[in-house]
């Protein structure tokens, strides 16, 4: 899984995971389910109540061409980044340089999606989203833009495993952390890499908060030094007791 470190306009920098191309298909995918949807409800809606050409022509105008031609644009700008399709599989539209993605920003993605994806039949937009480095296609490209996940997955690297030998000869030291889900734990190792990436005053504040949270939760005293060998030791001991 590809990731991007994106720094905020606040100067905390984020992990992100970038969104693949098989991601990207399935929520354009939604899109077009949901364009459909729409229309074919708007043309039982008009047809059924009259069937004259007037009435055809108007729902042409009116609704056919302005929702296959607007749906991304207008639902990016509603809704901060996200299509229907980007939100059921969490994915959203973020600017490199840590601002909100602007009008105009939002305006070239959509400017660039014909040639993306309508022209060149999907072609050009899948080649670039798997050769370019941050996933994108022309319209991120010229926005600035990358498509990143809000809920990354939950994906423990196999020396994170073979790092721990088994349950026989390992002892957790923190049962406790069976009461914590597997998007518990990601934001853990998240904090870990940030920390050891960064060592800014600001990631060692949030390594405290993350471990009096922990340690609140779990009931247990929290430690006196090496906070990121505590979250260590509690990643271990989740993978060792839950897999």
């Amino acid at each position: 899984m590809r990731t991007i470190d994106i720094t905020t306009t606040q100067n905390v920098t984020i992990q992100y995971e970038l969104a693949d191309l098989k991601d990207r298909f399935l929520a354009w995918l939604i899109d077009v389910i949901v364009i459909a949807v729409s229309i074919s409800i708007f043309a039982l809606i008009l047809f059924t109540a009259s069937t004259s050409e007037r009435i055809a022509v108007y729902f042409q105008i009116l609704v056919l061409f302005p929702i296959i031609l607007f749906y991304s644009l207008v639902s990016e700008i509603l809704m901060d980044g996200q299509s229907l399709g980007k939100k059921a599989l969490g994915l959203r539209v973020v600017k490199l340089n840590g601002r909100q993605p602007s009008l105009s920003d939002y305006l070239f993605r959509w400017a660039f999606r014909g040639l993306d994806i309508y022209f060149s039949i999907g072609a050009l937009g899948s080649v670039l989203i798997s050769s370019s480095p941050r996933g994108q296609r022309m319209g991120d490209l010229v926005s600035n833009t990358v498509v990143v996940r809000t809920q990354p997955q939950l994906n423990f690297k196999l020396n994170d495993i073979m790092r721990i030998n088994t349950i026989e000869n390992y002892e957790p030291k923190y049962p406790e952390v069976r009461r914590f889900t597997e998007d518990d734990m990601l934001l853990v190792k998240q904090t870990i890499e940030r920390a050891r990436k960064y060592p800014n005053e600001r990631h060692k504040e949030a390594v405290k908060l993350l471990v009096d949270k922990l340690t609140t939760e779990m009931g247990i005293a929290p430690p006196k030094s090496d906070y990121l060998g505590f979250l260590r030791n509690v990643v271990s001991d989740y993978i060792v007791l839950t897999r």
